[in-house]
């Protein structure tokens, strides 16, 4: 019996998962709750929406509308696959250095990198949005639109979120607004998917300096991500020596060895995943075998858990490796002939979970900041880049792109601009409260 856990990613099985219902950029957590705001909030937020160079900044916003679709257009139909982002990458590093920022670089997840430097640079704070979507090589990416609305796949999730980080820059350096804290304005990898967050993981194992970190990839602007959900993916393959359906039988049978694990393993999932913090199990993917009349080689699936609680994903984490061993050793045990199986488990997904408390100071500026433009702020537990920074305890949000959006991951996504510069303007909002105005 061989078993072997191998933690790098396996590239070609991801274009099985790609049509998938993932959803991780919006994934369900728990229901949302309304945010408590605290007075001083609302009146910090107040007040700097007063200064003037704000107020230019809105108006800005505003007038570059015709620009921000145009840039949204232009990054859409540049393809973004899993993995293969470089062209849109490439696109946007070259728009980020034309805004002049002072300084754009590309690190080695592929991250576009551009920072405005604060007066101070005593701190940094992180905007972003994820250049990767999740489509296949040769999807056609065509912007189409009928009448108010723009159809393409990925033209919300999440190329909106690049497209106002260009108008950022563009508004803050056109009427002069400077900040106290160094920004980075962050097109990240990696996102969706079987990137597993690689680009947002980068950024921290880097040893780049991060003290506060804001993602652009979501709807509303009443809606704050706070928390994350974790998940754990694996790809759990049995191997065996394959043979004729007659002449070899009685091999170990590598496909009886993955039904026995399934059974074995949703059975104990269901009575865990019915009482608790809620946790999530799927067995997404299954495959193997050549031929009806042929003992199959391999055989293998790929499972997702998830859970806002670390202990509760660890918990059922443990749950899927005892049924992996179990069903080995009862396929070897039955066999008649032949060596015996052996499992290779590879974790192709690792994504931390946490939730932070509402009172940080970061939360407390969104919720007053989606106050003053009369929405109700509300507080997410979802799977997004933040979740690493909050794993890591670095103050982190995910917050709307704006306008309104449906079809996200389908070839049929689309994005009405509906007061889209709303959501620029309460991005900027945000940004500025948490980097500081410099005075």
């Amino acid at each position: 019996m061989m078993i072997r856990r191998i933690n790098n990613i396996p590239f070609h099985a991801i274009a099985t998962l790609l049509f998938f219902p993932l959803f991780l950029s919006a994934q369900e957590g728990s229901q949302p709750k309304k945010a408590v705001i605290e007075s001083h909030y609302r009146d910090e937020i107040k007040a700097l929406a007063e200064q003037n160079v704000i107020k230019s900044a809105f108006q800005t916003i505003i007038e570059l509308e015709p620009e921000t679709i145009k840039n949204l257009v232009t990054l859409t139909q540049i393809p973004a696959p899993p993995f293969k982002e470089q062209a849109r990458a490439t696109q946007f590093r070259q728009m980020l250095q034309a805004l002049g920022v002072d300084s754009v670089w590309v690190d080695q997840a592929g991250n576009v990198i551009g920072l405005r430097r604060g007066k101070s640079g005593k701190k940094t704070v992180v905007i972003e949005g994820h250049i990767d979507t999740v489509f296949p090589e040769g999807t056609d990416v065509t912007v189409k639109q009928k009448e108010d609305t723009l159809y393409a796949p990925g033209i919300g999730d999440d190329t909106r979120g690049l497209s106002i980080l260009l108008t950022l820059v563009k508004s803050m350096n056109k009427v002069g607004l400077k900040t106290d804290a160094d920004i980075l304005f962050i097109g990240t990898t990696g996102e969706e998917g079987l990137g597993d967050l690689r680009g947002v993981k980068q950024l921290f194992n880097s040893g780049l300096k991060i003290d506060s970190y804001i993602s652009i990839d979501g709807e509303s602007i009443a809606n704050i991500v706070y928390g994350g959900v974790g998940s754990l993916r694996y790809r759990i393959t049995y191997k065996g020596p394959g043979g004729h359906s007659y002449g070899a039988f009685g091999l170990a049978n590598p496909h009886n060895a993955l039904g026995r694990t399934i059974h074995y393993f949703i059975n104990d999932a269901d009575a865990f995943t019915r009482q608790g913090i809620r946790t999530t199990y799927n067995v997404g993917v299954i495959g193997g075998g050549t031929s009806v009349n042929a003992i199959p080689f391999e055989s293998w699936m790929e499972v997702d858990m998830r859970s806002e609680s670390p202990e509760r994903l660890s918990g059922i984490d443990k749950l899927l490796q005892q049924a992996i061993q179990r069903g080995l050793q009862e396929e070897n045990a039955m066999k008649r002939s032949g060596i015996d199986l052996m499992v290779d488990v590879r974790l192709v997904g690792d994504r931390p979970s946490g939730v932070q408390h509402s009172s940080l100071p970061l939360i407390q500026r969104a919720g007053a900041s989606s106050l003053f433009f009369g929405e109700t702020p509300e507080l997410s537990i979802i799977s997004t880049n933040a979740n690493y920074p909050i794993s890591k305890n670095i103050s982190a949000i995910t917050i709307g792109r704006g306008g309104k959006s449906g079809g996200a991951h389908s070839l049929n996504e689309w994005w009405i601009n509906d007061k889209g510069w709303l959501a620029i303007q309460y991005a900027l909002l945000v940004l500025v409260s948490e980097a500081g105005l410099a005075r």
